[in-house]
């Protein structure tokens, strides 16, 4: 009994000296109740120079769904029926995430273009290739032995509004995340009265790079002192520099960042498909039972009918007259068949999906079983020689080539030019570091690589057409830095492919026809919270 009192006595104790030492300032979340630094500043005071941001929960943004992480076996749990072995089932953790309801639309794609075509004219020789860059390949829908209209109806007539948008490369994908990112932040900034609503009234505000984005708005950039709602600021402030103000607008507490947007990784895209979170007992998955299994509907209408939008069998892509199975011979609208159980639209067909990671046969996760990614190329903003930021404008913009031939813009006019400062696409791939000389051994672009894929080079014929040149050297390998993982089955696909788990590859800078891509965004999350449902 005297053993336990001495043990109460010094736990009490202990507590005492962690609260002494520094519980008192907090609460039991962890978050700071009253902060003073050890400036003697608070945070937001009138005197002071700098001004915090409050703390909020984070919100999903419209068509965003909330993914709450944590572990899952990712891959096949079935047998490999053909053979790739590339897939084989291993255990890895995600953290949380939100993702797209639904596939990115024919309109949602348009509202892109628009704006491009609005702020940079094709008109105007400068800009030509930013609005003809960002175009889809719509003339993937000909084929030599069938006829179609879709190259000229599904991407611009209203009735395909809010089909998933296709034949847009995942090079296309990627900017349209970037744009969209600055979108929804100065949609944000509007609503919280940083930025005028007014803003595009005024055309010389927004027509080529002095139009609004993210880069000068975080760098205070001086041009953007026209958007800055100065009146309101000041009111809700009281500070009355234009310094003083621009530092407010970006840590002010009303005006909370839209997270950037970006495409899933191939490990958050299959969580997400999977939808475990209502399939469990306690901290216990019940069971990898992806709703591939279940495609034909029990109850009601749906009785017998198929529940996702694939291909049935050789010819039958529908089912019959008077009895359509899916409902749909080719791409459907993204809402029309039920979402999984978490709220997710369209992850077992209709289209396949581009997600972020280059693709190898084999997922290292000995090396990392934490939100797994293959391509991480960190950049960094370029400076100029007195320390600015070098801005990309219409003299200095760098492209990409995509495989028809069109150019895409790295970054638009007004953007902070970027460039890369490391390359992990190979890390770790079967390449020479990965031997037993790997003492030895470098990952450049000139070291021994496995991999022996066909070279892309283009050439400008005299029209001035970018055309791309075959590789007429014997390959032994499809397998490079250009090629991108490839999730989900689409309309032209057999059953065989619905499953979370499948994997292929596509190269990055093509447009296919039963592709199309949806958007994600990284959560902000307290770890030491607990749900219990």
């Amino acid at each position: 009994m005297k053993k336990l009192k001495l043990f109460s006595l010094i736990a009490l104790s202990s507590t005492l000296a962690l609260t002494s030492c520094g519980g008192s300032g907090t609460n039991n979340g962890g978050g700071t109740k009253k902060f003073v630094s050890k400036t003697g500043w608070k945070p937001n005071e009138k005197q002071g120079w700098f001004f915090a941001g409050k703390q909020q929960k984070q919100k999903g943004w419209p068509g965003m769904v909330y993914v709450e992480g944590g572990t899952f076996t990712m891959g096949l749990v079935k047998d490999d029926v053909m053979h790739d072995w590339n897939n084989a089932p291993r255990r890895m953790q995600v953290s949380s995430f939100y993702i797209g309801e639904t596939e990115i639309t024919n309109y949602e794609y348009r509202e892109y273009l628009t704006w491009l075509k609005y702020v940079f004219p094709p008109s105007d020789p400068s800009f030509k290739e930013i609005y003809n860059g960002a175009l889809p390949d719509t003339l993937l829908w000909d084929n030599k032995l069938s006829r179609s209209d879709f190259n000229e109806t599904y991407f611009r007539d209203a009735n395909f509004d809010y089909y998933p948008v296709v034949g847009v490369s995942w090079i296309q994908a990627n900017r349209y995340c970037e744009w969209l990112t600055d979108r929804a932040n100065e949609k944000a900034l509007m609503q919280a009265g940083v930025i005028s609503k007014d803003l595009y009234i005024n055309e010389s505000n927004n027509q080529g790079g002095t139009a609004f984005n993210m880069d000068k708005f975080k760098a205070n950039d001086p041009e953007m002192q026209g958007y800055i709602n100065e009146q309101r600021r000041q009111q809700r402030t009281g500070i009355k520099t234009t310094n003083q103000r621009l530092l407010a607008a970006n840590r002010a507490p009303s005006a909370a960042m839209v997270t950037k947007f970006r495409l899933p990784t191939e490990v958050e895209w299959e969580f997400a498909a999977l939808g475990l979170e209502k399939n469990r007992e306690y901290n216990l998955i019940k069971g990898k039972t992806p709703e591939v299994d279940q495609l034909r509907g029990t109850k009601g209408r749906n009785r017998g009918m198929f529940l996702e939008n694939f291909k049935q069998g050789k010819g039958d892509y529908s089912g019959i007259p008077g009895w359509k199975n899916d409902g749909a011979a080719q791409t459907s609208d993204v809402r029309q068949f039920p979402s999984n159980d978490i709220g997710i639209y369209g992850m077992y067909g209709n289209v396949a999906e581009w997600t972020a990671d280059v693709y190898r046969p084999i997922i290292d996760d000995d090396y990392n079983d934490f939100n797994y990614y293959r391509g991480n190329m960190p950049q960094a903003i370029v400076k100029n020689p007195d320390g600015t930021y070098k801005m990309t404008d219409e003299s200095n913009m760098k492209y990409d080539t995509l495989a028809d031939g069109r150019l895409v813009a790295r970054s638009l006019p007004g953007q902070f030019e970027r460039e890369t400062i490391a390359d992990y696409r190979n890390y770790k791939d079967g390449d020479r570091q990965s031997s037993l000389d790997y003492r030895n051994a470098n990952d450049s672009a000139n070291a021994f690589n496995m991999y022996n894929a066909p070279k892309q080079r283009f050439i400008v014929d005299g029209n001035g057409k970018v055309i791309m040149q075959k590789d007429t050297k014997e390959r032994t390998s499809e397998i490079s830095n250009d090629i991108r993982v490839v999730k989900g089955g689409s309309w032209q696909d057999s059953a065989y492919w619905l499953d979370p788990g499948m994997r292929r590859f596509k190269t990055e800078n093509k447009g296919y026809g039963w592709v199309g891509f949806r958007v994600a965004q990284d959560a902000r999350t307290n770890d030491k919270s607990r749900t219990r449902r």
